[in-house]
């Protein structure tokens, strides 16, 4: 996310209340997530396992709890509780606005382009010309649409990302400032639920097909022209590349990329990036081939263990 002007480091460092390294003037552009980041954002960190990976990342300020040497062009802001004080800055830039009415007065709608009854449009969304917004759905503040977009009813575009911090008397939020951007031509079925970027933005690409009752993490980048059949669940962070299909009831864990023109056949789990181009099948995802032999080898299993007198 970025300000609506250049801020100061020590401007920040009033916001937070807190201490920091570097020049008073240092400029402050935005805010964003490790795998987002961009010089003049703010990244924060508050375990030294990723000390390295932060201080060594295009983000230019480091909200860190623990006073290190700080990088050259780099400037710190020294913190107890980073995650707290992320969410405090994520409350100043882009705080809470209720609605007062069912589609907002600062809401941008295109030339013919149909809202059905009961839809709920946020502060500041934009939809785009030509697109078909069904009951009951319910766009979140920010979000972009664009042109000749179809969403059934019932979805949800633009929740809050489900990122937490475990303390001792519970589960902390991280709070969600970021957009869901939906491109063109993109079909949403029925109750879907697309949750937007904590920080950036969570994007489906042009073309892009999607069956009822799928749900999208934060700040997932789905490419284009993708299908994604019903139930499939797609964690955070994910990119999922041009071309991709995804079918029914696929699980696909954070911070995976799924190479283009990929296949993942039904139930298949994924849990570690997969290349572009190949078929995929099972639980861990596999190529298709080698899955079925490995299913077909099962089938024997009983009499190998008859035959060697195996004791189970």
């Amino acid at each position: 996310m970025k300000f609506p002007r250049t801020y100061t480091l020590e401007e920040i460092s009033l916001i937070i209340d807190c201490q920091y390294i570097g020049d008073s003037n240092f400029s402050v552009l935005g805010m964003n997530e490790i795998h987002v980041v961009e010089p003049g954002d703010i990244v924060f960190v508050d375990h030294p396992k990723y000390y390295d990976k932060a201080l060594q990342s295009a983000a230019t300020i480091v909200l860190i709890n623990k006073e290190v040497d700080c990088p050259e062009g780099k400037a710190l802001l020294i913190s107890d509780d980073p995650f707290r004080d992320f969410n405090k800055l994520s409350l100043f830039f882009r705080p809470f606005q209720s609605s007062h009415s069912h589609i907002s007065e600062t809401a941008i709608i295109g030339k013919n382009t149909v809202i059905q009854p009961n839809v709920f449009v946020g502060n500041h969304v934009v939809i785009g010309e030509n697109c078909v917004i069904h009951s009951n759905v319910s766009l979140y503040d920010h979000t972009i649409i664009g042109d000749h977009v179809t969403i059934h009813a019932g979805s949800v575009i633009g929740g809050d990302a489900f990122y937490y911090k475990k303390r001792p008397a519970g589960f902390d939020q991280l709070l969600s400032c970021g957009r869901v951007v939906i491109e063109d031509h993109v079909d949403i079925g029925a109750s879907c639920t697309i949750d937007r970027g904590v920080t950036g933005d969570t994007t489906i690409g042009e073309g892009t097909k999607i069956d009822c009752q799928v749900q999208i993490g934060h700040d997932t980048v789905l490419g284009k022209k993708c299908l994604v059949a019903a139930q499939v669940g797609i964690a955070g962070c994910c990119v999922i590349e041009d071309e991709v299909t995804i079918w029914g009831q696929v699980g696909i864990t954070s911070g995976v990329t799924v190479g283009s023109k990929a296949v993942l056949q039904g139930k298949t789990g994924v849990s570690k990036s997969l290349e572009g181009g190949k078929v995929y099948y099972g639980v861990p995802a596999g190529e298709v081939r080698e899955k079925l032999r490995e299913l077909a080898v099962l089938k024997y299993l009983p009499q190998l263990i008859e035959k060697l007198k195996i004791t189970l």
